[in-house]
């Protein structure tokens, strides 16, 4: 593949616009090789965006392994008042998000690898955290993603998955309750995939 997990994509750029539909908003986005999904809006994000109930208004977004950014800037279109983190390993994903919510108007977007931004807020809470996660890095190596990330939900905040069902989706369910210890569940199927549900509870215990 190339791959998209790295930092640098070993694949030469070849940048192109492309029109998307995002959360019933059509755009022009700028995609380019060597990210995921370079030539579309992939299916896995399409249900994500279909199906999962508006982000915390205000607070920290998180778009956790961005891509070139259409989770992201559905996130911020949807909460102009709140902060959206977009989360990658890959910088070219990370320069592509950064300048489609430039080109869109979403001042509301900022960029950085995890490491970057867990150093610069070391406290971070998540509001809202919205993932189609890398499934394909292997699952101790996305349990361990998923076991950094999951825990920062502040209280009350909610994370949302899309896992596709022939990739663990059930059993990714099972570990995140019993290893994180987080309440998760289905609320939605489609096209094979499965939307997750994580919260923590509120600070009166909801």
């Amino acid at each position: 593949m190339g791959h998209y997990f790295s930092a640098s994509p070993e694949r030469s750029s070849r940048p192109h616009s492309i029109p998307v539909s995002l959360r019933g908003r059509e755009v022009t986005v700028e995609v380019d090789a060597g990210v995921f999904s370079a030539t579309r809006l992939d299916p896995g994000t399409r249900v994500l965006l279909e199906h999962v109930p508006d982000p915390a208004p205000t607070g920290i977004l998180l778009d956790l392994g961005c891509g070139w950014g259409p989770i992201a800037l559905a996130m911020a279109a949807a909460s102009p008042q709140a902060r959206v983190w977009a989360v990658d390993v890959n910088r070219r994903a990370l320069e592509l998000t950064a300048g489609n919510a430039q080109r869109l108007g979403l001042s509301n977007v900022q960029v950085a690898t995890g490491e970057e931004l867990l150093g610069a807020e070391p406290a971070l809470a998540v509001d809202s955290l919205w993932s189609n996660p890398p499934i394909r890095v292997g699952k101790s190596v996305l349990h361990e993603l998923l076991g950094v990330w999951l825990p920062r939900l502040a209280p009350g905040g909610r994370a949302h998955l899309v896992v596709h069902k022939n990739l663990g989706s059930d059993s990714l369910q099972r570990w995140i309750e019993q290893e994180l210890q987080l309440p998760a569940e289905r609320i939605a199927s489609s096209k094979g995939y499965r939307v997750l549900r994580v919260h923590r509870a509120s600070a009166s215990g909801r």
